[in-house]
């Protein structure tokens, strides 16, 4: 009977904004993405949905087509646990070490195995004892299973590499897109990989660089200048048969790591030379990118005039505003109310959509009626000084269960239609307004939290994408 080779799978991820006045619980992940055993492996099935009402297939599934792909029959999977939440602030101590229990747990039980497969971030921080928990992570397991059992790791384009990530692990594989459209992919390179490696066709060997930039690559797309040219060199490294992956790691600005910077890692097939001098290339073509600054934002005055000036944009389709300084993409808190003042005060011309997060007044409407009249004030409830309240007023037009954002109240402010909710609202598809009962084709401005990923979801209506700057918590200037 030919043996069967036991593969485990799992994940811990969140994107940590690292000056972030809220910490990052259990219960965001929970609320988000938590599963164990047979449920994450039918969510990581053909038919399943591993990402919730968010994504449908992401890393683990990848990871598991692209090792049945190359093992087959030979291969079992074997399901840990996936926790994963919406970027924040600081994982807590107690959060991330009862996650790692966990997935040390479930790993203990599954043991022996002769692969593990882990889908990180990369940016995880916390406040407590252990400021990389990520490391803290790999270290348990890599003790749990012993050197020889290999390790192949996933991480985000925007993961932070360091000693402590890069030691343990056999391989690591980042995303090649930004926005990151490509996380089932990453997961299928990274399943083919490592099965390839539990049976014994390749023999992963690894060489990394660290490069003291944080800024760079301009607008930093894998498909614009002069990100492209990088990105195109990388797939063509990996055209020789001796080398197995090439990441890129432009790092989460909003980090307080002391290792803060790019990054590159190069696997090749028992090729130790290679991989250094690969490694060395890479590092090379990203050190000639880092004069290529990110563009300057619009001030709110200026986006208000562009949207004004771009009439057969909003006859066609809407005038997206994003909101740079309060990116929930990034781990913002949601509650910016600078450019709703601006909105609310020199654009009645305009309808407008807007989110806004404030967990207070949506407990104070959640049991008014509909028609109710609403003067109050609407954010600054976490960072009062960052984000100062605004008085509002206004109609309540319903209250809707917005699901991973928590309870949520639709106000009507005349030519502003405000919609508050419990946590930070990551709008990014037009669903979100939809789904309340606003028509996202009659908007003239909408409003989103996010910096790329909402291109995709708004590609049929989106006309024009503003980029706004007040000031907030993603501001660039906060790392500068």
């Amino acid at each position: 009977m030919t043996r069967r080779y036991r593969i485990a799978y799992g994940r811990i991820a969140q994107e940590t904004h690292a000056f972030s006045p809220v910490p990052s619980t259990l219960e965001d992940f929970r609320r988000f993405h938590l599963m164990e055993g047979k449920e994450l492996e039918r969510a990581c099935s053909l038919f399943g949905s591993e990402g919730g009402g968010m994504i449908r297939s992401a890393e683990l599934s990848g990871f598991v087509r692209g090792a049945r792909g190359v093992g087959g029959r030979r291969v079992e999977m074997v399901p840990l646990i996936s926790a994963w939440a919406v970027p924040s602030g600081p994982v807590t101590e107690e959060t991330w070490r009862s996650l790692r229990d966990g997935l040390i747990g479930a790993l203990r039980h599954a043991v022996p195995v002769d692969g593990v497969f882990l889908s990180l971030h990369g940016a995880m921080r916390s406040r407590g004892e252990v400021a990389e928990p990520e490391e803290a992570i790999l270290a348990s397991v890599r003790e749990l299973v012993g050197e020889h059992v290999p390790i192949g790791v996933s991480l985000d384009l925007h993961g932070q590499l360091t000693p402590g990530k890069v030691d343990p692990t056999s391989f690591i594989a980042a995303y090649r897109t930004n926005p990151h459209w490509d996380l089932a992919r990453t997961g299928k390179r990274a399943g083919e990989l490592l099965t390839r490696a539990v049976l014994g066709e390749v023999r992963p060997t690894t060489a990394w660089r660290s490069l003291p930039m944080v800024f760079g690559g301009g607008r930093t797309v894998d498909v614009l200048s002069p990100m492209r040219g990088v990105f195109s060199q990388m797939r063509r490294m990996e055209r020789d048969r001796r080398v197995l992956n090439v990441s890129l790691f432009m790092c989460h600005i909003w980090n307080d790591s002391p290792d803060l910077g790019w990054s590159v890692h190069v696997t090749t097939d028992d090729d130790p030379a290679l991989a250094e001098a690969l490694a060395d290339e890479l590092a090379e073509l990203a050190w000639g990118v880092r004069h290529e600054l990110p563009p300057a934002f619009a001030s709110p005055q200026d986006a208000i005039a562009e949207a004004r000036s771009l009439k057969l944009a909003r006859r066609l389709g809407v005038v997206c505003m994003v909101d740079t300084s309060d990116v929930v993409g990034a781990g913002s808190t949601g509650e910016n109310t600078r450019l709703l003042r601006e909105l609310l005060e020199d654009a009645s011309d305009l309808r407008c959509y807007v989110p806004i997060r404030d967990a207070t007044l949506v407990a104070s409407l959640w049991d008014k009626p509909p028609g109710t009249a609403v003067a109050t004030t609407v954010g600054g409830r976490i960072d009062p000084e960052m984000y100062p309240p605004l008085e509002l007023q206004g109609r309540l037009v319903r209250q809707l269960d917005l699901g991973l954002f928590g309870r949520g109240v639709h106000i009507d402010a005349g030519h502003v239609q405000l919609v508050v909710s419990e946590f930070p609202p990551y709008s990014v598809k037009p669903s979100f307004w939809s789904d309340l009962g606003l028509d996202p084709w009659k908007a003239d401005v909408i409003v989103v939290k996010s910096l790329f990923h909402f291109r995709f979801y708004y590609l049929a209506i989106c006309r024009r994408a503003i980029y706004v700057k007040t000031r907030g918590l993603t501001d660039l200037n906060m790392v500068e």
